[in-house]
């Protein structure tokens, strides 16, 4: 039984890391013109849902490896008065993000992964629990609001409270995924540790994530 459990986790591995490399390169073949069409495309199908409406404290993501661009939408959002934030990895807690206030002026700075972020500690930052809505980046997507990311966990690990039933994927904060359409696959498996999405948005449509 347990070399069975073994065998099956190592083969749940393989094929994630296959999907992995197989839509990472999917959403890198994008031209930057496309990745800016799509970018502007979501914007104007975001800013109109109920949920980024209703919504004053909105996390979002910077592009790093072809993940579709929110920034069209952070810029919307600033006008219509909302705060930004971007995730920081946290100094203090292992595989934690803080959210850190992101304005127009907000000086970035690389972070062990490269991925420029706020400076932890001279901006304001916000629980994760405070947030309104967290906009998550994807590498692959299905229709029942699954979810692959990069593999680091962080997301998973930060949001874990949102596994409870008391807070279920429609409570405070809401997690919507972004992603091209292209990222999106007949079904990525869940393991109990994977974050509910209430809904993944890209390009085209919002997808309204399914019961289970």
């Amino acid at each position: 039984m347990g070399q069975t459990h073994t065998n099956l986790h190592a083969e749940l591995a393989h094929a994630k890391r296959q999907m992995r490399r197989q839509m990472r390169a999917r959403r890198r073949r994008l031209s930057p013109g496309q990745q800016r069409r799509a970018a502007h495309r979501l914007a104007k199908l975001l800013v109109r849902f109920p949920a980024f409406v209703r919504s004053r404290h909105i996390a979002l993501y910077l592009p790093n490896d072809g993940e579709i661009d929110p920034r069209p939408l952070a810029r919307l959002a600033w006008r219509m008065g909302k705060r930004c934030y971007l995730p920081v990895l946290h100094p203090l807690k292992a595989r934690q993000l803080a959210f850190v206030r992101f304005k127009p002026d907000t000086r970035l700075f690389p972070n062990r992964f490269g991925i420029p972020e706020p400076a932890f500690g001279r901006n304001q930052w916000l629980a994760p629990h405070y947030l309104d809505l967290v906009l998550l980046p994807l590498v692959a997507f299905d229709r029942a609001g699954g979810r692959l990311g990069m593999g680091g966990g962080f997301y998973d690990s930060t949001f874990a409270f949102k596994r409870q039933k008391r807070w279920g994927p429609h409570r405070k904060p809401q997690l919507m995924g972004l992603a091209h359409s292209c990222q999106e696959t007949k079904e990525v498996v869940r393991e109990n540790w994977d974050l509910p999405l209430s809904a993944v948005v890209t390009d085209h449509e919002i997808i309204a994530a399914r019961a289970q």
